[in-house]
């Protein structure tokens, strides 16, 4: 795929620019992978689609509920995304997020990215020690810091894990724009791989500051909140997606959603949640085919805006 390289004026302008959905079967080829971009920390390429798990790995590990998972995550390994996110704030998800890849065997294909949510470093550590339990594994690949809960505290803790080899990546996390200005501060005083932040064609705060700052100072990024908790598909219930955008490569709703988010060149990945198979299949198949060009992103918003 096309690289992305742009400086922070070009950035800034783009962002200055851009000011239940219909699904159609088959949008994923079978042997068709998603797109990359990579770590700027390391160089390391990362799918651009990945899995959020808040709410729907909340379940109880039944057999009905782990096989659908199962085929989620299936689904994921098969186009080659990789990239899984969770937390102990989430309930069960990560026990059930560690359940269904044993069974799979497919933890050396995949990204974990977890948080740490407390405060104090013994704490901090413990609550890291059972992620490690519940996921099944002996290495994580992205600790983050979960809502800026004591952030120098748990970075510390996550820095020294890393040189002890357990964890790869760096991160901080918040779901909320009014926390943008404080991941700003922690991205400029303690320079994390990553930060997690929310985003959407509604929600386009993150294009004036915190976006071009990331790419400044090489900080991947990924996206939370993309689909507004489903807010978006509820206000264009009922209509087709524009036949402009089909023409684009667009094919769904969802599909609509994320590639505006992902055509940004600062972002890494986003990670949807979803407990469906077929919004699965769905949401990978934004990471494949042509991203909106700048006119079009400002088109997208355009119609959004007018509904």
């Amino acid at each position: 795929m096309s690289e992305w390289r742009l400086n922070r004026r070009e950035l800034m302008a783009m962002g200055a620019a851009a000011g239940g959905g219909l699904l159609v079967p088959g949008l994923l080829a079978a042997d068709e992978p998603v797109m990359r971009r990579k770590i700027p920390a390391s160089g390391e390429p990362l799918p651009i689609v990945g899995l959020g798990t808040s709410g729907v790995f909340d379940v109880e590990p039944t057999a009905e509920n782990l096989a659908t998972r199962r085929e989620i995550v299936e689904l994921m390994v098969e186009h080659g995304a990789s990239v899984i996110d969770t937390s102990p704030m989430y309930g069960r998800a990560e026990d059930v997020v560690g359940r269904v890849v044993e069974d799979l065997g497919v933890r050396d294909r995949l990204f974990f990215a977890t948080k740490v949510w407390t405060r104090g470093r013994e704490e901090g550590l413990a609550q890291m020690e059972e992620s490690f339990r519940l996921l099944r594994t002996e290495k994580i690949d992205l600790m983050q810091v979960h809502n800026l809960v004591d952030t120098r505290t748990q970075l510390r803790s996550i820095r020294e894990l890393r040189e002890a080899g357990r964890i790869r990546y760096s991160g901080i996390t918040h779901y909320r724009v009014s926390e943008h200005d404080d991941l700003a501060d922690v991205i400029e005083a303690e320079r994390p791989d990553f930060v997690q932040l929310n985003y959407s064609i509604v929600t386009r705060a993150a294009e004036d500051t915190l976006l071009p700052l990331a790419a400044d100072r090489g900080v991947a990024v990924i996206v939370n909140r993309a689909f507004e908790d489903g807010d978006l598909f509820r206000a264009v219930r009922g209509r087709d997606v524009p036949e402009w955008a089909v023409e684009a490569g667009i094919q769904s709703w969802g599909q609509f959603f994320l590639k505006y988010v992902l055509a940004h060149p600062a972002v890494t990945c986003v990670i949807p949640g979803t407990s469906k198979p077929r919004h699965m299949r769905d949401n990978l198949g934004a990471a494949t085919g042509a991203l909106p060009d700048a006119a079009l992103r400002r088109r997208m918003v355009s119609f959004i805006e007018s509904l």
